[in-house]
C-alpha cells in the first residue's frame, strides 16, 4: 500500500486544487515502483491495452500505436512508451491510485504509466484535466507553468504541443516526488536516465460530453416526450419571428428534463460509472453458488475489486460499470463497503453478508467478474 508523507489533503485542496501547480517533494517516502519496465512492455504487447510510443529525433517526432513486441527501431534514447489504464490490468497500480482517493471516486479516471529513455518525452503540452505525476525509478526534468496564452503546435498528426512557456516549476524529480498540475497549465518533462512516471488523471466532462450522454439516455429510455404547447397563442405582426416568450417556453421545456430527479440520477450514475477504457473482466467458470461464497468468507481470505471498476453511490443506489444494481434497504451497509474500498478482508465482508439478500448480492457481483478472492 502507498501512503502520503506529511500530507494534509484539505490544506492541499484549499491551496492548490484547480488553482496552481505544485511540486510535492518526497510525498512518497521510500517509493517502490508498482510495475517494472519489462512488465509495462508486457502490457503494451496486449491487443486490449491502449499504448503508444512517442519518439523524437531533433525536430522530427514519431508516434506509433501498440501493441508492441519490439522497441529496437526506436534506439537507446529519445523515446517514451505510454500505457493507458494500467490500473485496469495491474493490481499494484490500483494501490497507487488509492493514495489519491481524497478526491471523489467519480472524478478519478485512470493511471497512465510511461517509461522513458534518456531525453524521452512528449514535448511541451497542456491537458484539460487535473493530474498527479509520480516519479518512479530514474530521474526526470520537469518544467511547469501557470495558465498563460500559448500557440498550439502539431509536429505530428497524433501529437498536440504548445509553444515555449514561462515556468514556475523547473526541477529534477526523484523517486517519490509528485507533481500536481491543474487543467490548462503547460508542462514538459524529459528523462535524464531511464525513468518511470505514473500519471493519475481525473475526469472533467465538458458540457458537450454531458449533453450528448444525456440525449443518448433519453433515446434509450424513450423518455422526455412532453411536447411544446401554446394554448394562449395570439396573432403576430411578423409570423417569421420566434418571440422571447416562445424561446423561454422552449428553454423551460428542455430544462424540465433535468428536474426529473429519478431520470437524472439514473443517467448520472450510469454515465459516471462507465469505464473509459476496457476492463479485464473474467467471470468465474462455473459460477459460484451462494454456499460457495459463504465457505470462502469463512476462511481467512483477502478480496479485491476488479481494477478500474467504477462503483458509485447516488442516494444509496449502487451503480457499477454503467448499470444500476438493484439492492434492498438491508444491503446499504454492504454496498457502502464495497463501493468505497478496493480491497477487503473476509471478516469485513462477513459482518454485512449474514442476511441472505446480501450474500446473494455479493455472489452475483463475483459471478459478474467484479470482485474476486486473492487466494
Amino acid at each position: 500500500m502507498y501512503s502520503l508523507n506529511n500530507f494534509d489533503p484539505q490544506d492541499f485542496l484549499d491551496k492548490y486544487w484547480q488553482k496552481k501547480p505544485v511540486l510535492l517533494k518526497g510525498l512518497f517516502e521510500h517509493f517502490s515502483d508498482p510495475i517494472e519496465p519489462d512488465e509495462l512492455a508486457g502490457l503494451a504487447a496486449e491487443q486490449e491495452v491502449e499504448s503508444r510510443v512517442i519518439a523524437r529525433n531533433g525536430n522530427d517526432w514519431q508516434v506509433e500505436h501498440g501493441p508492441f513486441d519490439d522497441y529496437s527501431e526506436f534506439g537507446e534514447n529519445g523515446w517514451t512508451l505510454l500505457v493507458q489504464a494500467v490500473d485496469h490490468w495491474w493490481e499494484e497500480g490500483v494501490d497507487l491510485v488509492d493514495a489519491f482517493r481524497f478526491i471523489p471516486n467519480w472524478r478519478i479516471d485512470d493511471l497512465m504509466v510511461s517509461f522513458s529513455t534518456p531525453n524521452g518525452g512528449v514535448g511541451p503540452h497542456l491537458d484539460q484535466y487535473d493530474v498527479f505525476i509520480v516519479q518512479g525509478q530514474g530521474k526526470r526534468h520537469w518544467r511547469v507553468g501557470e495558465q498563460q496564452v500559448l500557440d498550439e503546435k502539431i509536429p505530428h498528426p497524433d501529437l498536440l504541443q504548445v509553444s515555449e512557456f514561462d515556468a514556475c516549476i523547473d526541477e529534477v524529480l526523484e523517486p517519490g516526488d509528485v507533481l500536481y498540475i491543474p487543467p490548462g497549465c503547460p508542462h514538459e518533462g524529459y528523462a535524464i536516465e531511464n525513468a518511470l512516471n505514473y500519471s493519475i488523471g481525473f475526469r472533467a466532462p465538458n458540457q458537450q460530453d454531458l449533453i450528448s450522454s444525456f440525449a443518448d439516455y433519453a433515446l434509450a429510455k424513450e423518455c422526455f416526450k412532453d411536447r411544446y404547447t401554446d394554448p394562449g397563442l395570439s396573432v403576430k405582426a411578423n409570423t417569421a419571428e420566434i418571440s422571447q416568450s416562445e424561446m423561454a417556453k422552449i428553454k423551460s421545456l428542455m430544462l424540465k428534463t433535468l428536474d426529473q430527479d429519478a431520470h437524472f440520477n439514473t443517467w448520472l450514475g450510469e454515465y459516471m460509472s462507465q469505464a473509459k477504457h476496457e476492463l479485464d473482466i473474467h467471470e468465474p467458470e462455473p459460477h459460484y453458488e451462494n454456499s460457495d461464497v459463504e465457505l470462502m468468507l469463512n476462511s481467512d481470505e483477502e478480496w479485491r475489486k476488479l481494477g478500474g471498476l467504477r462503483t458509485l453511490l447516488i442516494d444509496k443506489q449502487l451503480y457499477i460499470n454503467g448499470d444500476a444494481v438493484g439492492v434492498s434497504t438491508d444491503s446499504h451497509s454492504l454496498v457502502e463497503l464495497i463501493a468505497g474500498q478496493n480491497s477487503y478482508t473476509s471478516d469485513q465482508l462477513k459482518k454485512h453478508t449474514i442476511k441472505q439478500e446480501n450474500i446473494e448480492l455479493f455472489t452475483r457481483l463475483i459471478n459478474q467478474g467484479y470482485f474476486y478472492s486473492m487466494t
